[in-house]
C-alpha cells in the first residue's frame, strides 16, 4: 500500500525576492529526501517580470506536480493560502514561506506524525540573517499537546513556516480567513478549540530568515490593530477568558508598541525559548515518575474510591471475633444506570484547558 501522499504549498507576493524564492523552492522540493507529490505555488497579485521569470523557471523544472495559482489582486497571505488550500489535490498539506529554507529531512520527519493520526505539526526553527551559517536566533515551541494547548492562551503555539496539517482539520474551522497578519494564530487557535490532535517537533526543521527589518514588523499601529481584533475574536469564541484577554491586550499589545530595541532581546530571551524550557521540565517530570516506585498495598486493602457506597440507615459492619477470619464480603451489584462517561476524561477539555 502506497504511503498517503501530501502538497507542498507556497504562496509568493510583489515583495518577495526572486533568489530567495529559488533557494526555498529547491530546498522544499528538489533537496528532501521525501519529495512533495504535488507542490500548490500560490501568486498573489501582480510581480516584477524577474519574479514572473523565476516562478516559470520553478514549474518547468520541479520534479514534482505543480499546480500554479494566479491571483489577479494581492489578497493577503491568509487569503491567497485559502485559495492554495482549494487547489490542494491531497489532505495533507505542508506549509513553506518563499524566504526561508527546508533542511532536508523536513517531511521525512513531520509528514508521518501526520499519517499517524496527528491533524497538526510543528516544529522548531533557527533564524538567519543573510546565509543560513549565520544562525541569530532559535525557537523552541512546547511539544507536549497540553503545554500548547495552554500556551495558546498567550502565544502562537507553532511557528506557522514550520507546519504540516491536514486540510480537512482547517476547513472544518473554516480556513484561515482574513485577519492580517494573525491569521496563522488565529487559525491555530480555532483548530485547538476543535479538538484537533496537536504536536510540536522540537528539533529546528526550517531555517527561518529574518533580515532587515524582521523585528520592526513584529510591532506598529497595524499590528497593534490585529492584535486587538484578534483577542476579541478568541474572546468572543470562549478561548480565552476575560481575565485572559485583559492581560493579552496589556502584554501583548503593550509589546507591539515598545522600542524595537526592547522588543528584539525580550523576544529571543523569553518568548523564542519558552518551548524548550517546559520540554526540559517535562523530561524531568518523566524522569522522575519513571524512578518513582510506589509502596505496596496492604494486601485486601481496598482504596477509598473504590469502596462501595453504604446507606446511612445500613447498620455498621460487625469486627470479627479475635482469633476468627473476618466474614468474607458480600458482591456488589454495579450501579448499571450510572452514567459510563463520568469513568471516562475528557480528551477536549484536557488538550485545550
Amino acid at each position: 500500500m502506497q504511503p498517503e501522499a501530501f502538497t507542498l504549498l507556497m504562496t509568493v507576493y510583489g515583495g518577495d525576492r526572486a533568489e530567495h524564492v529559488r533557494v526555498a523552492f529547491r530546498s522544499a522540493v528538489h533537496e528532501q529526501t521525501l519529495r512533495p507529490d504535488q507542490v500548490v505555488l500560490v501568486q498573489d497579485g501582480p510581480v516584477e517580470p524577474e519574479m514572473a521569470a523565476c516562478l516559470r523557471e520553478l514549474v518547468d523544472g520541479s520534479p514534482a506536480e505543480v499546480s500554479f495559482v494566479q491571483l489577479e489582486h494581492n489578497r493577503g497571505l491568509g487569503p491567497a493560502l485559502d485559495a492554495g488550500l482549494r487547489a490542494s489535490r491531497y489532505d495533507i498539506v505542508a506549509r513553506m514561506d518563499a524566504d526561508d529554507v527546508a533542511m532536508p529531512h523536513r517531511f521525512q520527519t513531520q509528514v508521518p506524525l501526520v499519517r499517524a493520526g496527528a491533524d497538526l505539526v510543528g516544529a522548531g526553527l533557527l533564524e538567519f540573517d543573510t546565509d543560513i551559517s549565520d544562525i541569530v536566533g532559535r525557537r523552541t515551541p512546547p511539544s507536549d499537546p497540553a503545554d500548547i494547548a495552554r500556551y495558546s492562551r498567550l502565544h502562537d503555539p507553532f511557528n506557522h513556516p514550520t507546519v504540516v496539517y491536514r486540510r480537512s482539520a482547517v476547513v472544518a474551522v473554516g480556513g484561515y480567513g482574513d485577519l492580517p497578519l494573525m491569521e496563522d494564530y488565529w487559525l491555530f487557535a480555532r483548530m485547538i478549540a476543535n479538538g484537533a490532535r496537536i504536536v510540536n517537533v522540537a528539533e529546528p526543521l526550517v531555517y527561518y530568515r529574518v533580515g532587515d527589518g524582521a523585528y520592526e514588523r513584529r510591532g506598529g499601529r497595524d499590528l497593534l490593530r490585529s492584535e486587538l481584533r484578534l483577542q476579541r475574536e478568541m474572546l468572543g469564541e470562549g478561548f480565552i477568558t476575560r481575565p485572559q484577554y485583559v492581560r493579552n491586550v496589556v502584554v501583548r499589545g503593550g509589546y507591539r508598541l515598545v522600542p524595537t530595541v526592547v522588543r528584539k532581546p525580550f523576544y529571543r530571551m523569553v518568548v523564542a525559548p519558552y518551548g524548550a524550557r517546559r520540554n526540559r521540565s517535562r523530561d524531568r517530570e518523566r524522569d522522575r515518575d519513571a524512578a518513582f516506585v510506589p509502596a505496596p498495598r496492604t494486601p485486601g486493602y481496598v482504596p477509598r474510591h473504590a469502596r462501595p457506597e453504604r446507606s446511612p440507615d445500613s447498620p455498621a459492619p460487625l469486627s470479627a471475633a479475635p482469633g476468627e477470619p473476618p466474614a468474607a464480603p458480600q458482591p456488589v451489584e454495579p450501579d448499571l444506570a450510572g452514567p459510563a462517561e463520568a469513568a471516562v476524561a475528557d480528551q477536549r477539555d484536557h488538550s485545550t484547558g
